[in-house]
């Protein structure tokens, strides 16, 4: 029962979040359960790591790694823009708390709590965008020299 709590119900949540989102984006079809289901698999390889590694940082931008190859390759196998996928994937580990709470310490005038908390939703933001470009950028090298590979066999 924990582990449904603490794994299953957050992703389920995450997946529900991205389908919504999708809507707004105007993904249609399939491919807004490509986007939820990517919003889950993202959310359930950061609350994984997180167990394994700690801190939230590094799960950040693994969960980020993958969330980057699953849009990748349902891109490709749909034909259609990753950015799409991408983005609606990404949307459940957006530090907004984070951004919130900062803000909320700079205006109560808590200076080291305030550079403290932007600091580190910082570090989760940039941790999530230098995961998806890396795996992004990684895949879109690797994957024309694959096909190219196998067309010469």
């Amino acid at each position: 029962m924990e582990l449904i709590q603490e794994l299953f119900l957050p992703c389920l949540w995450g997946m529900i979040a991205c389908i919504g989102f999708g809507l707004v984006f105007n993904i249609q079809g399939a491919g807004i359960l490509i986007c939820g289901l990517g919003g889950a698999l993202g959310w359930f390889v950061y609350l994984i790591a997180q167990r394994l590694l700690g801190g939230d940082i590094l799960p950040a931008f693994l969960a980020a790694v993958c969330i980057a190859i699953y849009s990748e390759l349902m891109a490709r196998l749909r034909h259609c823009p990753v950015t799409g996928y991408l983005q609606v994937a990404l949307l459940p580990l957006v530090p907004g708390a984070g951004i919130y709470n900062a803000m909320r310490y700079c205006v109560a005038g808590e200076t080291d709590q305030f550079i403290s908390t932007m600091l580190h939703t910082f570090g989760m933001a940039a941790s999530l965008a230098v995961g998806a470009m890396l795996a992004s950028t990684v895949l879109r090298t690797l994957l024309p020299r694959l096909s190219r590979e196998k067309k010469k066999h």
